[in-house]
């Protein structure tokens, strides 16, 4: 005897199975937090990059801070305003099915700033925001000799908490990230934020450091002991290898910067190539080609949707 739910599958067949709706985003980026396999989230910083992310197979992506002020032309200081950040973020989104977790910085000011941030966010469908622990405006944790002045740890967690109160998808993520190793502020203090950061509601821990070694990370992971969910940033400790950081305990490996890096590299040898040459003859063959280009745009569906609602001459 089929269960209930068994026999109304059997009986509406194919017909019921595609009215349920995939996981929200927000869902999914939840999933991956919480899984037990080892998830990866690739930097994009505008819709065609997110597009050819989610082409290569991620299941998640990072709305980087550094390449999104980058590829704007300003500095990773909060130089670009949290409104213009969202205009990028919302064609990011509207581009893809995959889940976004943006780099928040701290919120863009205190917690009422960032509460109000977590409505515009769920409004374009993002699954998550990471906020840091720095004093805003921020500086970018990878710069040499910056300063890095930390927010208390009490006003942090009232930010925390601001937000998820503020959130009405229950499954939206708000990640926080610690910023004690960046400070030089050692493991210990580290640890400290990272499970007041836990109590006060995040929904995961983002634990940085810019040591090529990742043995802070290491020394971290083994204290904190799979208490909650914590995503790394490799970007400096590259050359550790990647099953290290599942032996570790990480849920979550973010990709964070190397998009924006490539574009850099590859739009400066095609650039100076054709100003040297005068021809675009040793390029051609080797950039994408425009079809290629339109395939990423949708073109096709386009051409569909004209065929079906524009008249017939």
């Amino acid at each position: 005897m089929l269960s209930g739910l068994s026999h109304i599958r059997s009986l509406l067949g194919k017909s019921f199975l595609s009215t349920v709706k995939p996981a929200s985003k927000a869902k999914q980026l939840r999933d991956m937090l919480l899984s037990k396999d080892l998830a990866f989230l690739m930097e994009a910083h505008n819709g065609l990059s997110a597009k050819i992310v989610e082409e290569a197979g991620f299941k998640g992506i990072w709305a980087s801070g550094l390449s999104i002020s980058a590829q704007l032309g300003v500095r990773d200081c909060n130089e670009a305003s949290w409104t213009q950040v969202l205009d990028v973020i919302e064609f990011m989104s509207d581009a893809t099915t995959i889940p976004i977790l943006l780099d928040g910085d701290t919120g863009y000011g205190n917690f009422n700033n960032a509460r109000r941030l977590i409505k515009k966010l769920e409004s374009r469908r993002i699954a998550g925001v990471c906020l840091e622990d720095k004093l805003f405006p921020k500086t970018n944790s990878l710069l040499d000799g910056g300063r890095q002045p930390l927010a208390s740890i009490p006003e942090f967690c009232g930010k925390i908490r601001a937000c998820k109160e503020a959130q009405e998808d229950p499954d939206f993520n708000v990640v926080a990230r610690v910023e004690a190793l960046i400070a030089k502020w050692g493991v210990p203090e580290a640890i400290k934020r990272a499970e007041a950061y836990r109590k006060a509601g995040a929904d995961a821990i983002l634990i940085h450091s810019k040591e090529t070694d990742g043995k802070e990370i290491a020394e971290f992971m083994k204290i904190w002991d799979h208490r909650h969910p914590v995503v790394i940033v490799p970007t400096k400790y590259y050359t550790v290898p990647t099953p290290t950081f599942k032996q570790w305990g990480v849920s979550t490996v973010i990709w964070a910067n190397h998009n924006m890096r490539t574009c850099v590299t590859a739009m400066r040898d095609t650039t100076k190539r054709i100003f040297e040459d005068q021809s675009l003859v040793n390029v051609e063959t080797k950039i994408a080609s425009v079809k290629e280009v339109f395939a990423l745009q949708g073109m096709d569906e386009l051409k569909i949707a004209e065929d079906k609602f524009l008249p017939k001459d």
